[in-house]
This record gives C-alpha cells, structure tokens and sequence, in this order.
C-alpha cells in the first residue's frame, strides 16, 4: 500500500482500530481523514473518545508514546467538526480540497486558540487543555 486513500474508509477504519495499519502511512492527512471518517459515522463527542484510544493503542503498539498529545488529538477532532458543519462532503478527498488550509497551515489554525505552546507541552500531551484565547466552535 503506497498510501492511505488504497483503503475504503470502512477499512481504514477498521485497520487503524485493530492496530494493523502501517505507521509510514499515518501522516497528518491520514489523521484528519481518521477525525473525518469518526464525526461521520459517532458524532463529535464519540469521534474524540474514540480516536483518543485508538491512536493511545497505535502509538503503543508502534513504540512512538511520546508522539501522543491529549489536547492536540481531541483539538484535531474539533477543527475538523467545525469544517465539517460549514459544508458536509461525503467523500474526504472532496473535503479535503475544499479546505486544503487544514494541510498547508493547521498548526496557525491550532495557535489561534492557545496562548501557549500545546505541541511541547508535557501536560497538554496528559489531558486535554481548554484554549485559552478562542474557543472551539
């Protein structure tokens, strides 16, 4: 498998949950696409419990633990529902293209909301840190 659009989202979905998909293959696009496939499917509040756990047990399972950050995985959850609800695609490359910023300038995105640096920070890697400037909508 050269990349992760191989997979229907049914079995992206499933392989990722079991632990089987190839950590080469995870990039931040596949990670958007994994938020993308749970709001459909769960709803918000059950996409961010879900991917919580599934990519605590992936970075297990790849040795990768410190990669993990609670508020940058529940934020990535977010900013994807509030895209999502300004227009509903039903495929995530139409998505995708229709909001290319979530690629080339998510980090910007994410800064918006925090005063601070949540990507080294050691407690938002533990829980999940309220934005301290703008709120998720």
């Amino acid at each position: 498998m050269q990349n992760h659009y191989e997979l229907s989202d049914t079995a992206f979905e499933q392989r990722f949950k079991a632990g089987t998909f190839p950590p080469e293959l995870f990039t931040h696009e596949a990670h958007l696409r994994l938020a993308w496939i749970h709001i459909q499917h769960y709803g918000v509040a059950q996409a961010e419990q879900n991917i919580v756990s599934q990519l605590k047990h992936f970075v297990t399972l790849v040795g990768a633990e410190d990669k993990f950050n609670m508020t940058l995985t529940v934020a990535a959850v977010k900013v994807v529902a509030h895209f999502i609800s300004k227009e509903n695609y039903s495929h995530f490359k139409d998505f995708i293209a229709a909001y290319p910023r979530l690629l080339t300038h998510f980090k910007e995105m994410i800064a918006q909301h925090y005063n601070q640096d949540i990507y080294h920070s050691e407690q938002a890697k533990k829980v999940f840190l309220t934005p301290d400037l703008l709120p998720f909508k």
